[in-house]
């Protein structure tokens, strides 16, 4: 598989520097959402006279920038932690890990992002099924370049604020194992054994620091 498809995908986790009027125009509906989002951080970086180049830290503004209007990555960070870890700890360690882990999805989908310049990618969207009652929904899509396709799969969350992405399966939703929370969850819990949350969170610290940050 083409290692620059695995990266659209990635990044379409976390709209453009004026993103507020675009999220807010998507956030109502979950499909609208998640094409806006991956269209916008696409659109951002190509836009970027640094990022084109392939700048990994200019990528990584303008990921931070353009996706995270439209993810809740504190939910993600609750769940890959664990529900009764995460609210055990302290304000202080909950805002600690959040950040850092915020910070590293960022990055690495920064690092991953900044090798797609150049390519012509298009996306089809497959909506999600929608009912009244819907709090929790997937929404597909298939990430085509050239001589790959690439099935990719995003989870939202109903909220006070509108619809929210805080999860991406990679291989598509019916791969059941590789939801990005699943992935990280046994090694957060590894590290959580090892030290508690104050060990995960030097974790993450060491691993963005790598990236200059």
């Amino acid at each position: 598989m083409n290692k620059f498809l695995v990266t659209v995908a990635a990044v379409a986790l976390s709209g453009i520097g004026g993103a507020s009027s675009a999220w807010a125009q998507a956030s109502a509906n979950p499909n609208d959402m998640v094409k806006t989002a991956v269209e916008t951080v696409v659109k951002g970086v190509k836009a970027d006279p640094a990022a084109k180049t392939g700048d990994v830290n200019a990528t990584a503004r303008v990921v931070a920038r353009d996706f995270l209007p439209y993810a809740d990555f504190l939910r993600t960070t609750r769940y890959a932690v664990g529900p009764k870890v995460f609210d055990a700890a302290t304000p202080e360690q909950q805002k600690k890990v959040f950040d850092e882990f915020q910070q590293l999805l960022v990055n690495t989908f920064a690092l991953q992002l900044s090798q797609v310049r150049g390519n012509d990618i298009s996306f089809k969207f497959d909506p999600a099924k929608l009912t009244a009652n819907s709090t929790d929904v997937v929404v597909g899509a298939t990430v085509s370049g050239p001589g790959d396709n690439l099935s990719v799969a995003y989870r939202l969350a109903k909220t006070d604020k509108g619809w929210k992405i805080y999860d991406i399966n990679m291989m598509g939703e019916n791969v059941a194992n590789a939801w990005l929370i699943q992935l990280y969850q046994p090694q957060f819990k590894a590290r959580i054994a090892q030290g508690g949350i104050d060990s995960l969170i030097a974790y993450l610290h060491e691993k963005n620091a790598r990236f200059g940050k």
